[in-house]
């Protein structure tokens, strides 16, 4: 809530608005006085790191009433206030829309009243309100993501994480796919009736191929098909009385509510909070009440009372027992319940044709690979194919190093760190044939390649050599995995998550460490070879004041205005400075360079320190995105590969000893999350959009954040509103799935 509550203000300021905190919720909106004071630019500094809200909120009763609401206006006019930006649930925003339809009649009633003259009711005729939705529990209809609830999956996941070496409905279910839990029980999806014995029976089998622990995640308000409650404890009863296994308890509460905000939550916190204003500025009479929503990597504009409409219709859906269409509101990130059972057990799904189908990882390691990797296993076995692991990347599959992999062989994968498959460099190019080779000898008839870079131009390589190789002509898709995020053909990438956790949980050290200190500045480098992702958007994170990339050049005379600039800010109540330099951004302006400048230019108003953060980016256990990011992804790349063998079946393409011949280009793939929908694009296509030398796409949409990164740091500067949200209806069909793209 603070990254938002930051962003609006210093947008709002940008734009040349007076902006005022509420102390306190609708409470200090009807008490008024001391609670509503105008903010600064510096009253929001050191507010990122923070969790919580800063600034108070409150359940208010006297605002549920008209009498309530009065007081809220009059004190709102007494300051000319007439954009209100509310960060809360559907009750707080339901409330804010329900103030705004009042607005003229009450004003009407302050004139009647004499608290306010009519001049002052007609300067403050309209009322314009944009919602942000902070809750943990994700329960919002319209959204992907609520501000907050990456935080809680957060605290969730290192409490499990801990057992291993609860929740509201949206964080059960997908905490239990980032760390592999045994079960699940949320309320939009009560368990089929005979659970307890089914349960018992897993578990068991569980026992049976060697695991030593199962992990149950209850939500709080589970049920079953009757409408009881499920509770933690009926649940460890069953399993002490029916299994007899040493059974714990651990109630998270509101640990899940605390502790530092993630890298992503800060990250969408800033967007919506800027797209808030945005959304403000340009409100008329006519426009209805907006909330602000992400919809994958995009940000929209939806109506709020929309959402609050369709969500109150989950409640209901559940009240009458139709769990599916509560499930189907609720939106596409609650259907990833199909993939949680696809890779927890062999469920009963019609199996196809038996197909050998060989996943590998390529590149440098990225938190989330083996995630990937599990589900692609998992998945596989489920829809009938044999899953081969090649080890060591293209180098390993050259060498012949490829064995069966099963069900079991995977599990507890989701929460290591880099690749236990082994990952290297080596592209194929110059072992073609000894690949080939392998590919017949095993009779591999897709392949998944999960990695970075080199996995892309691999791919490449492979589906160029069709014409020489037959044994090259079977599916292939690649999954985008690489702290670097620097694949052409999609916006994010398995591993870069982790590596922003890394990068602003050092940041906020680094902050604290000169907590005792007066002014101090530090230069900080970043991992990312030519792409600027991790600095640009670390820097959004931890509130960077200047941060240099390859793709925006710089020359000395801008590396001395960010010098005169943060000075500036130092003579205020600033009292420490962040500047991220990409490696790669400049051959000559180095860190060691910038440190020395800062550290000359800056005497006698603030000292520097350095910092090379180094391959920490790289290691670590996987954050919840990237984990459920890598479950989901490769879930579908694994989908994609039974369907497209099933049209090589359809059209009579097997040649001798079972194997396959797929040689057109819509048959060799990377899957990648573009703005609203995976998509799968032939690789041969990409090749136009990527610049080989520098090992980046040619177009970055995160470029488009570095404007609002320097309107946070009070750079002046343009902001590029073209892709800002435009108003849709929560309705709106979401993209088709066609051959080449499917949308998830």
């Amino acid at each position: 809530m603070n990254a938002a509550v930051r962003a609006v203000v210093r947008m709002g300021i940008y734009v040349g608005a007076k902006v005022y905190f509420i102390h306190e919720g609708y409470q200090g909106m009807v008490d008024g006085g001391d609670n509503i004071k105008e903010a600064t630019w510096e009253s929001v500094s050191s507010m990122l790191q923070v969790g919580g809200t800063v600034i108070g909120s409150a359940r208010c009763k006297e605002f549920r009433s008209h009498e309530g609401r009065l007081k809220a206006a009059h004190n709102l006019v007494q300051r000319s206030i007439t954009n209100l930006c509310v960060i809360g649930g559907d009750g707080s925003l339901t409330g804010a829309n329900l103030f705004r339809e009042e607005w003229s009649g009450l004003l009407d009633e302050l004139v009647q009243q004499g608290l306010i003259d009519k001049e002052a009711a007609c300067s403050n005729s309209e009322l314009h309100i944009v919602g942000m939705v902070g809750s943990i529990d994700n329960d919002f209809c319209g959204t992907d993501m609520t501000i907050g609830t990456d935080s809680a999956l957060h605290r969730i996941i290192e409490v499990v994480d801990a057992i291993m070496t609860t929740a509201q409905r949206y964080l059960a279910l997908v905490s239990a796919l980032a760390c592999g839990a045994d079960w699940v029980f949320i309320p939009e999806m009560p368990p089929e009736d005979g659970w307890e014995d089914s349960m018992c029976q897993k578990l068991s089998e569980s026992r049976s191929r060697g695991s030593r622990l199962n992990i149950i995640i209850v939500a709080e308000g589970a049920i079953d098909r009757k409408g009881l409650p499920i509770t933690s404890d009926f649940v460890k009863d069953l399993v002490v009385r029916c299994l007899g296994f040493d059974t714990r308890v651990t109630i998270l509460g509101h640990v899940q509510r605390g502790g530092t905000p993630s890298a992503f939550d800060r990250i969408l916190a800033s967007r919506m909070g800027v797209e808030a204003v945005l959304a403000l500025l340009e409100a008329s009479a006519t426009t209805p009440a907006c909330v602000v929503s992400l919809v994958g990597n995009q940000a929209v504009r939806l109506p709020l009372m929309e959402c609050v409409q369709m969500t109150q219709e989950v409640q209901k859906a559940m009240d009458e027992k139709k769990f599916e269409e509560a499930v189907r509101l609720r939106g596409r990130y609650f259907l990833t319940s199909s993939t949680f059972d696809m890779i927890k057990y062999r469920i009963n799904l019609p199996t196809y044709n038996s197909f050998n189908v060989a996943v590998l990882n390529v590149g440098a390691p990225a938190a989330g690979m083996n995630a990937a990797v599990r589900s692609a296993v998992r998945v596989g076995i489920t829809e009938g194919h044999k899953m081969f692991a090649v080890s060591d990347g293209f180098e390993g599959f050259y060498k012949g190093h490829i064995k069966e992999i099963k069900w079991g062989d995977v599990g507890g994968w989701t929460g290591q760190g880099g690749s236990l498959l082994g990952t290297k460099r080596t592209l194929p190019g110059k072992h073609l044939e000894k690949i080939a080779e392998q590919i017949k000898i095993h009779n591999i008839n897709a392949l998944l390649v999960i990695g970075g870079f080199e996995a892309y131009v691999g791919l490449l390589e492979l589906s160029a050599a069709r014409d020489k190789y037959n044994e090259f002509c079977v599916p292939m898709v690649m999954v985008p995995a690489t702290v670097s995020n620097n694949i052409p053909g999609s916006d994010l990438s398995i591993g870069s998550d982790t590596a922003l956790n890394a990068i602003t949980d050092t940041c906020d050290r680094i902050k604290q460490s000169a907590s005792g200190t007066k002014r101090r500045v530090f230069i900080i480098e970043t991992m990312g070879g030519y792409c600027g992702y991790l600095a640009t958007v670390g820097g959004l994170a931890a509130g960077a004041d200047t941060v240099y990339i390859y793709e925006e050049p710089f020359d000395i005379r801008d590396l001395q205005a960010n010098v005169e600039h943060l000075t500036q800010k130092m003579k205020t109540s600033i009292q420490r400075g962040i500047v991220l330099r990409n490696e790669n951004s400049n051959e000559n302006f180095t860190t060691d360079f910038i440190y020395q400048l800062y550290t000359e230019e800056g005497r006698g108003v603030f000292d520097c320190r350095k910092n090379i953060l180094g391959h920490m980016q790289q290691g670590g256990a996987p954050s919840p995105f990237d984990r459920n990011f890598g479950t989901k992804i490769a879930a579908k790349a694994i989908q994609w590969i039974t369907r497209t063998l099933c049209l090589v079946l359809k059209a009579d393409l097997v040649l001798d000893a079972g194997r396959v011949f797929a040689n057109s280009e819509d048959t060799a793939c990377l899957l990648g999350m573009r703005r609203r929908a995976l998509v799968f694009q032939p690789v041969s296509q990409l090749r136009d959009e990527t610049d080989f030398v520098h090992r980046i796409p040619k177009e970055q949409w995160w470029l488009k954040l570095r404007p609002l990164m320097k309107i946070l740091a009070k750079y002046k500067t343009s902001y590029d509103v073209s892709d800002s949200g435009q108003l849709e209806h929560v309705t709106r069909v979401r993209p088709k799935e066609t051959n080449t793209s499917a949308a998830i």
